[in-house]
């Protein structure tokens, strides 16, 4: 899988690219990632990147020239997409919304390319995205700057519009580490156990699992779009605290059971609207049902 990455501070991944997984995975040749300095697509002096936005206001808007033909220098041409200001930036609707829905077909074309956007008016980046970003053989990420990009890049070239999270940073080289990491995890042979991509927080549900092995029992569930259990490690005994027994006993049934309703607990403390779109069974939900019963009795409503 290739990453390119479009940017004006190119200095900013150096440290980031030689550590851990992402070092392993490029060392491994299971992803290559190629930083391109923006300021090299400009032609004045200045290496002039940005200007004054249209219409007035605070700050500078990233131009669409050096954009544009740092993206042509990747072999993306421009294609002016349905919709358009004030549409919400559907540039793709069919494609988009499948990618979101976990139904995401890419090309069959000779370049499987997609170009994404980071942008805190983008659609959220989530577990699920990642999962579908990993089918594609190339992933362009541009990293917005200043008040922005100039919409028209957006229009004539980009597949995503993605955000992060409800928060705003000062450019999208955070973002774009953070899809890159997210997503090149999940290529097959990156990580060590291609089990540790599934039985996660945010991971897929039971029947969707595909690390099984044949007669070997299984002491958890696939997280089904729920948070992940609570992790515990040698000692037995800290400060005090001792791990739960039955992590202890092997009794690989009773510690399934047992992470589930961790799952649920947790997932109902901290991210209870994850429970809406969660495959539950109906063991599950009469589970849940306890959890917020107890939950209510704790609070007092």
């Amino acid at each position: 899988m290739r990453f390119e990455i479009i940017t004006i501070f190119p200095a900013f991944f150096s440290g980031f690219f030689e550590h851990g997984i992402v070092r392993r995975a490029q060392a491994d040749g299971l992803v290559t990632v190629h930083v391109h300095d923006l300021r090299n697509f400009t032609h004045d002096r200045h290496r002039t990147v940005d200007d004054r936005p249209f219409g007035g206001g605070e700050g500078m808007v990233l131009k669409p020239e050096p954009l544009a033909e740092a993206l042509h220098s990747l072999g993306i041409r421009p294609q002016m997409r349905s919709g358009g200001f004030g549409t919400g930036h559907d540039f793709r609707p069919a494609e988009t919304a499948a990618a979101f829905a976990g139904t995401f077909a890419p090309d069959t074309s000779a370049a499987d390319t997609r170009v994404l956007l980071l942008s805190a008016q983008g659609r959220p980046f989530t577990q699920a995205a990642a999962r579908e970003l990993a089918r594609l053989d190339r992933i362009i990420l541009i990293c917005g700057r200043y008040e922005g990009v100039d919409e028209r890049i957006n229009q004539l070239y980009c597949d995503l519009e993605l955000s992060i999270g409800d928060y705003v940073l000062s450019g999208g080289e955070l973002a774009a580490a953070v899809v890159l990491d997210a997503t090149m995890r999940l290529v097959p042979g990156v990580l060590g156990n291609e089990a540790s991509g599934e039985f996660e927080s945010f991971g897929v549900p039971d029947l969707a699992i595909t690390s099984d092995v044949e007669g070997v029992p299984r002491s958890q569930h696939g997280s089904g779009g729920l948070l992940d259990y609570p992790h515990y490690t040698r000692p037995a005994e800290f400060h005090g605290l001792r791990a739960p027994e039955v992590l202890l006993n092997g009794d690989h049934q009773q510690i399934r059971r047992w992470r589930r309703e961790q799952q649920l607990r947790k997932t109902l403390a901290n991210r209870p609207d994850l429970l809406e779109q969660a495959a539950l069974t109906p063991e599950d939900a009469k589970l849940l049902e306890q959890l917020r019963m107890e939950q209510a009795a704790a609070t007092g409503s």
